[in-house]
């Protein structure tokens, strides 16, 4: 059975959204290599409409990184109610009906980890649904004070149970947890 990961950089004061904004000066190479044994183990990326519609813009000609050539040459499965047809970007693709199921489904299969990236949304309804098995959230010393939260007051109380953690040289904490 494949694993449904996702990972997050987050805030000390819990935001997610526009990474790109605020975690730069913090990150470094202990981040650079967890990312790259993430990415080592992942075969396949499930994307919200809005993560995919920003990342296909840019990441199809952004190669001078690690990320570009991951992202790019990964199998990519897209989550939207409003996109129709095929999807521009090398090796995307609608998920056709129920998220759920076809996350589900797709766990059955032989391959690598799915890991859910570009999704706020996604990863709460995958979270909450009980199909990911893994949440990391790298938090990077900085309080950005406004933008999206992964969690929201009215969410149930729900218990975790610490996979790992560690702390990089810059201050960075990355914990993974997954559901109890």
């Amino acid at each position: 059975m494949r694993k449904v990961t996702a990972g997050l950089f987050h805030s000390v004061d819990g935001v997610v959204e526009a990474p790109n904004e605020w975690q730069f000066d913090s990150f470094d190479p202990e981040m650079s290599e967890e990312l790259g044994a993430m990415m080592a183990r992942v075969d396949a990326v499930v994307l919200g409409r809005v993560g995919y519609q920003d990342w296909s813009q840019y990441w199809p000609s952004a190669n001078d990184d690690g990320f570009g050539p991951f992202i790019n040459g990964v199998s990519k499965h897209v989550a939207s109610t409003t996109l129709t047809g095929a999807l521009e970007w090398e090796n995307a693709s609608l998920i056709p009906g129920d998220v759920h199921q076809f996350i589900a489904a797709m766990k059955d299969t032989e391959g690598g980890e799915i890991a859910v990236c570009a999704g706020i949304s996604i990863v709460r309804s995958l979270f909450f649904a009980g199909l990911l098995d893994s949440l990391t959230l790298m938090t990077h010393p900085v309080i950005v004070g406004s933008g999206r939260r992964l969690f929201e007051p009215q969410d149930p109380l729900t218990r975790l149970e610490l996979q790992a953690s560690r702390v990089t040289s810059a201050g960075n904490a990355i914990v993974t947890y997954g559901i109890k």
